[in-house]
């Protein structure tokens, strides 16, 4: 018999039904009402072939709920974070590059250039 410890005390959860835990099971019924409530309610109008496919797109978003962790967050911690970040208070980041090298160099002709300035002011000076 092989006992599976965590690594991490946080990352422990207690299985409820199936080896599923409480969320799980519950994501997981939820998404089989919706798949059956879907086949009832369109099995008059459409094929079964097409139907199949519409209730596995239906109960998948609900499935994934229950089963994705992202970064230790939950589905709707995700989507809450995302929506956070990216809607209700998007940033405009703004790249503006420096280059050092270029600004000493700048800064080392302006310096020379004064100096010539004061030297060929200095020498007409001289000459007058």
């Amino acid at each position: 018999m092989e006992v599976k410890i965590n690594k991490e005390i946080r990352d422990y959860t207690e299985s409820v039904y199936f080896g599923l835990s409480l969320r799980q099971f519950i994501f997981s019924v939820i998404a089989i009402l919706i798949s059956v409530g879907l086949y009832f309610l369109l099995k008059q109008y459409i094929g079964i072939e097409t139907l199949s496919w519409l209730c596995i797109l239906g109960a998948a978003p609900f499935a994934l709920i229950g089963f994705v962790k992202y970064n230790g967050m939950s589905a709707e911690e995700f989507i809450y974070a995302f929506i956070k970040s990216e809607i209700l208070t998007p940033n405009n980041l703004v790249f503006n590059p420096t280059n050092f090298y270029y600004e000493l160099i700048k800064n080392k002709k302006e310096v020379k250039k004064g100096e010539n300035n004061k030297r060929f002011i200095q020498k007409r000076q001289r000459k007058v």
